[in-house]
């Protein structure tokens, strides 16, 4: 009777399992000059012009579906907007959480599976996250670092990808 005891103990409340991937995409600029800039960039595979993401996907195959997580400025494309963002400048920023038909086809990680109910769980995350934006002190890099933790335990990893950002 022991037994039954520690085994439901080392049960999760919640059998879901979901699948959570790290995803790149360039970041958006102003039609025009900037954005022919920014494309170009991206096609280079600069490290810096990316902005990161996280996917939850739940891999029941009754309900398959899958949500981004991200954190961006409020104003993506305005130009004012970026040029303070670059300059070290704070800028207002949100959290963003959208629902995806498909993964991305390149510039996505399977980083490793969250249990019980991820979705509640990384809404739970997002209603603590500091929205005021910083570039390279408080951004999408550090939104994904910590979301992922938050739902899998791995810690930094945008620093453990290294190599595969190249992908």
């Amino acid at each position: 009777m022991a037994s039954l005891s520690v085994t439901a103990a080392r049960t999760p409340l919640s059998s879901a399992r979901h699948e959570i991937y790290v995803a790149a995409m360039p970041l958006r600029a102003a039609k025009g000059p900037a954005q022919l800039l920014m494309s170009t960039a991206y096609s280079l595979n600069l490290f810096n012009l990316l902005h990161y993401f996280v996917i939850v996907r739940s891999n029941s195959p009754s309900q398959p579906q899958a949500f981004v997580f991200y954190f961006q400025p409020q104003d993506p494309e305005n130009i004012y907007v970026a040029l303070a963002a670059l300059s070290g400048r704070g800028v207002p920023g949100t959290v963003l959480v959208r629902k995806l038909t498909k993964l991305p086809k390149s510039k996505c990680w399977f980083i490793g599976f969250s249990y019980g109910d991820s979705i509640q769980r990384a809404n739970k995350f997002n209603e603590s996250w500091q929205t005021e934006l910083s570039i390279g002190q408080h951004d999408c890099r550090d939104y994904t670092n910590g979301l992922v933790e938050y739902l899998t335990g791995k810690e930094h990893v945008l620093k453990h990808l290294g190599r595969s950002l190249a992908d």
